[in-house]
Order: C-alpha cells, then sequence, then structure tokens
C-alpha cells in the first residue's frame, strides 16, 4: 500500500481508502459479518483511512467502524460528516448546540475521543458563503474532539468557496472518468493551496465496473433504484448525473481501459490515482470480493499521456453534455 498526505496536515493515508456509504445502507441489502470482514481484510492490506456519515444506515456504518478498528485509533484514521440528518437548508442545523450534538453522536457511536476528519456533509452554497459554521468548527477544533475538519461538496463552485478558508484541510469531490470537470480549476487550486482531496463515488454508483447492462435492476432501498433522477437528493451522487441506460452505453465505449489492468473497476481507480492531486479515493464496498478488486487498483499500470487526452476528449464529447444536476 502506497500513503499520501493529506494536504498540509501530519496525517499519512492510504492512497486506497474505503467509503461506508454502501455497508451503512442505501445500497441494497447489506450483510453485516460480510461488511466486517470487507473491512478487516482493508485494514490487514494497509488501508488506514475510512469515510463514513452519521446518516449512513442512521449511524450503523459508524458503529460497524468502531467494531472493526477497536483499539487502533492511533493507526486507523477515520473520517465523518454531519449536517444532513437535521434540514440542510435551516441555519440551526449548523448552530454551535446542533453541530457538538451531532459530533458526541458520532464519537459515542465510533467509540472514539476524537474525530480525525470532521466534515460537513453537502451543505447549500448559502452556508458556506455564510460562513458560521467554519467557527463552529473551530472551536471543536480547540476542545480537541475534532483533529481536522473538511468539506464533502456537490459543485466545483463549493469547493472554491471552502478554499477561501484557510481551515479547511480536506474536500470530497465527486470525480472519476465520468467527472473530470474538477480538473480544470478544483483540483490546481486544491494542490496549490495544500488542501486534500478525497475522490468519492470513482466508480460512478458502479457504471465504471463495466458490470451493468440496461435491463439491470436494483432494490428498492437502494439509491440507484429511488434517486435514479435526482428524486432525494443531489442526482450527481448517483450514476455521477447520468442517465441509467446513457451511462451504460458510455461504460460500454470505455471497456478498453481494461486491457492490460485486469478489469474496467480496477482500471477506472487507476485513472483517478494516477492524479497527483488527489490525495486518496473512497471506493465503497458490501462484500470482502469487492474489497479485493479495489485494492489491486494500486498494482496495474498507470494511464499513457494518450490514454489520458483520449479520456479527456471522451468526457468532454460524450459524457459532459448528458451530465444532470449542479456539478
Amino acid at each position: 500500500m502506497k500513503y499520501r498526505r493529506l494536504g498540509n496536515t501530519e496525517l499519512e493515508v492510504s492512497e486506497i481508502s474505503f467509503g461506508t456509504w454502501a455497508i451503512g445502507g442505501s445500497w441494497g441489502q447489506t450483510d453485516e459479518e460480510e461488511a466486517l470482514k470487507g473491512l478487516q481484510r482493508a485494514i490487514a492490506a494497509g488501508v488506514n483511512f475510512f469515510d463514513t456519515a452519521d446518516v449512513y444506515g442512521d449511524g450503523r456504518s459508524e458503529e460497524l467502524l468502531a467494531k472493526a478498528t477497536k483499539g487502533k485509533a492511533d493507526d486507523i484514521y477515520i473520517a465523518t460528516k454531519f449536517c444532513r440528518a437535521g434540514d440542510i437548508h435551516d441555519f440551526r442545523t449548523y448552530s454551535a448546540e446542533q453541530v457538538r450534538k451531532y459530533c458526541e453522536g458520532s464519537l459515542k457511536r465510533l467509540q472514539r475521543e476524537r474525530i480525525d476528519l470532521y466534515q460537513i456533509h453537502c451543505p447549500p452554497l448559502e452556508v458556506l458563503k455564510d460562513g458560521r459554521v467554519f467557527e463552529v468548527l473551530d472551536q471543536l477544533q480547540q476542545e480537541g474532539k475534532i483533529r481536522y475538519y473538511g468539506v464533502s461538496v456537490e459543485t466545483v463552485e463549493e469547493g472554491l468557496v471552502c478554499l477561501a478558508n484557510p481551515n479547511v484541510k480536506a474536500l470530497q469531490v465527486i470525480f472519476n472518468i465520468f467527472r473530470q470537470k474538477p480538473l480544470e480549476k478544483l483540483l490546481p487550486q486544491a494542490k496549490e493551496q495544500g488542501v486534500g482531496i478525497l475522490a468519492r463515488l470513482p466508480l460512478a454508483s458502479g457504471l465504471l465496473t463495466g458490470k451493468f447492462t440496461k435491463t439491470t435492476t436494483f432494490a428498492e432501498g437502494d439509491h440507484r433504484h429511488f434517486n435514479r433522477n435526482g428524486e432525494h437528493f443531489n442526482v450527481g451522487e448517483t450514476f455521477a448525473g447520468l442517465e441509467f441506460h446513457k451511462g451504460v452505453e458510455l461504460s460500454e465505449q470505455l471497456e478498453w481501459i481494461a486491457n492490460g489492468r485486469g478489469n474496467m473497476t480496477r482500471a477506472a481507480l487507476r485513472w483517478i490515482l494516477d492524479h497527483d492531486s488527489i490525495t486518496c479515493i473512497i471506493p465503497g464496498f458490501k462484500t470482502i470480493k469487492q474489497v479485493e478488486d479495489n485494492l489491486q487498483a494500486a498494482m496495474v499500470p498507470s494511464f499513457s499521456p494518450e490514454e489520458k487526452e483520449k479520456l479527456a476528449e471522451f468526457y468532454q464529447n460524450e459524457v459532459h453534455p448528458f451530465i444532470r444536476g449542479a456539478y
């Protein structure tokens, strides 16, 4: 496992880390025993950083991480998020009293005394521009409840607003072969300022695994069923904002990236890792097999300049016109 520094902090995190939305819920049926085995397999491979949120399974993923990392608080870093358990448009959700409740709830579920990276969970732009929530986080940091803080954003504009605050140490962004817009301005500026980047949804909700067909169906409790068109939250969180059938068509055009790299999953993750502005990727998983496949991305060949250019043109000409929602 290779490690990269999280911005200008002292944290060295595994370049392949893992997100826990899928094992918490909203990705169809999950199995707690399998989830714990997956977490343990990742840790055994050298993964030392996991991303979660208080709303993933109503705290379930935080509790699973507590079990998997018991006694390892000094060695395994955890990032969690807050605000979506409340009304994200209500400024009271970001008050000192409310954020403290969210923070202490996460600490209790994680069975930790400090959160390594505490992130605002995709708040509206007006909250970020207002800025008072950052003062609340500064206070929690001074009290030792959080080590660092960051923001999970939906759009490049939101990310740029966050970069105006010198205490924001990390941004979590949707970044994959289907979502290359952050490369234009956000990633270079973050790198220049020493802000870490967590690349979420690196496989575009599974589209970039190449395993889906137009007849693939998803369980009712899976966001790939109930949020397919952005019915419940930003459409970009599901299939990178692409209409599912169009996404399948586009993924079929990318089958060539697997040549010499085992499969599309490993290739798609490798493409992200080839960008030095990225601190780590945080793919999700539900099975040990998925964990192992994702870990293999570190072992496959990087993309050549010609391949990178081909993918840049593919995004601009074939993908970008079909992405829905603000990003």
